[in-house]
């Protein structure tokens, strides 16, 4: 069989989401509350008879483009790696040799060629390549081994937030979709908090005198870690 080195895709439509840039999204799908997006399919196709008995389904994968993306390395840092890097094939980085990613997200509801999807980790304009329905007798393998991220220790702890903090965690979900308790959880999930010296720059998570900090996109998050109770307390968002 011969092959066609030259493939050509094209995107039947777009996604809206709250996420303008990376700084922004998650790094997984399902990370944070149930930010909502809008998949628009392209008029004119006959998609609508393609999406007929879709709202039948609780989730679907996305299959879409990386378009913001250029270059890829065989080795790369990930959020949970530490300063190893890891071969590029045992990741989820979104720099790969063709851009394509996935993601399983929630789908609301199905309204002619707009599809409302929830938990989605996509920027916004991302151009969709296809969707397929995710089924749990085939796509789900929790006893799976995992690699090398199996090895990485996983910290139990307890997140809350001061009623202070909270009002602004809140006004930055509206405004920007960014669960800022969620990012929390998902930073230091891997972290030893009991380091002093700790600095990461992937996750722009560093110590502090006063406690710990994490940048996300402009906004400034500061915690404190009580390692008795393994209790995290979110104290103080600002702007930067």
């Amino acid at each position: 069989m011969k092959f066609n080195a030259q493939l050509k895709l094209t995107p039947i439509g777009i996604i809206e989401t709250p996420f303008d840039d990376k700084s922004a999204a998650p790094r997984q799908p399902g990370i944070g509350k149930a930010t909502e997006a809008i998949v628009r399919l392209y008029p004119h196709r006959n998609f609508e008879q393609a999406l007929e008995g879709l709202d039948g389904f609780e989730k679907i994968w996305l299959i879409y483009l990386f378009d913001r993306n250029e270059g890829w390395k065989p080795l790369v840092r990930t959020p949970c790696g530490g300063e190893t890097k890891r071969p590029l094939f045992t990741t989820r980085s979104p720099y790969r040799p063709n851009p394509i990613g996935i993601s399983a997200v929630d789908l609301i509801d199905v309204r002619g060629l707009s599809l409302r999807v929830a938990n989605v980790d996509l920027l916004n304009g991302t151009p969709i390549l296809d969707i397929k329905p995710y089924l749990p007798s085939a796509d789900a393998f929790p006893n799976a081994k995992a690699g090398w991220t199996d090895e990485i220790p996983r910290y139990e702890r307890i997140v809350t937030i001061t009623q202070e903090a909270a009002a602004v965690a809140e006004q930055v979900l509206r405004d920007t979709g960014i669960d800022i308790l969620a990012r929390v959880k998902a930073a230091i999930e891997h972290e030893d908090l009991g380091d002093p010296a700790l600095n990461h720059p992937y996750k722009r998570l560093r110590a502090v005198p006063t406690g710990f900090e994490l940048a996300i996109k402009s906004w400034r998050i500061h915690f404190t870690y009580d390692a008795h109770a393994s209790h995290v307390t979110i104290d103080d968002i600002r702007s930067a």
